[in-house]
């Protein structure tokens, strides 16, 4: 059995149909999303549709689906990609409460044989099971957390034999992903900043990419802009969504 473990894909549903073609999936093989499969892509409807009704497939709690889910339980305001993802649930006559809890299904780490996934970063050699949830998914105090307790970066203290697969950030600012020493693997490549979306397929940890079909996050603020200019605070949209 095959699992293709693929990066942020962000609503790019095109992207994510041509990185299974190229993967060559038989029957029976897996795909693995690595979180934050909404926001500033075109699709984001479809694609978590794919992953709620496709057999085989599932996903990682990545930061933008535990932002949507704080935000629909009234816990912080949206962001602007946020607020834009519900505009297109609203426009698609598409179900978001479901969608939101169907993210509250998502783990906050998988551990195959092969590897451990999570959406960001691992604290160096704590268990699984003791990591902070913040830190798994990338919450901003997450990052702030790791940067007063390390003097370092993550990937370059982690010492465990398993290999490690993260999304979240890119890296390298390009559409090639971070590898650390074989044995950290970073698959963020932008796709929905017209790059590219990334997969390791699985258990031969062969890279796989295809390139991004434009800025899907240019196009969208720009295609959305006279609703943002409508509503002068993005991030308090109840109002907005309910009329």
């Amino acid at each position: 059995m095959k699992q293709l473990v693929v990066g942020d894909i962000h609503g790019c549903y095109a992207e994510l149909l041509a990185l299974i073609d190229k993967a060559g999936l038989g029957e029976g093989d897996q795909i693995i999303a690595l979180g934050d499969i909404v926001d500033r892509g075109p699709e984001p409807v479809t694609v978590v549709d794919f992953f709620r009704h496709t057999a085989n497939t599932r996903s990682l709690m990545g930061n933008h689906e535990r932002k949507h889910l704080r935000s629909h339980y009234g816990l912080l305001r949206p962001a602007l990609s946020q607020v834009i993802t519900r505009w297109q649930y609203k426009q698609a006559g598409a179900d978001y409460d479901a969608a939101a809890a169907f993210f509250a299904t998502f783990p906050l780490y998988v551990e195959l044989p092969q590897a451990i996934l999570v959406h960001a970063y691992l604290e160096p050699d704590l268990p699984l099971d003791q990591q902070r949830p913040e830190v798994l998914v990338g919450h901003i105090s997450g990052d702030h957390y790791l940067q007063r307790t390390y003097d370092r970066p993550w990937y370059e203290l982690y010492t465990r034999a398993k290999p490690v697969i993260v999304g979240h950030h890119n890296y390298t600012g390009t559409d090639q992903p971070f590898i650390y020493r074989d044995h950290i693997f970073a698959l963020d490549t932008g796709a929905c900043h017209g790059l590219a979306l990334t997969g390791l397929l699985l258990p031969e940890f062969r890279l796989l990419s295809v390139p991004a079909r434009r800025d899907h996050w240019h196009t969208l603020r720009l295609a959305y802009s006279d609703m943002i200019k409508k509503t002068p605070d993005t991030r308090a949209v109840s109002g907005v969504l309910k009329r």
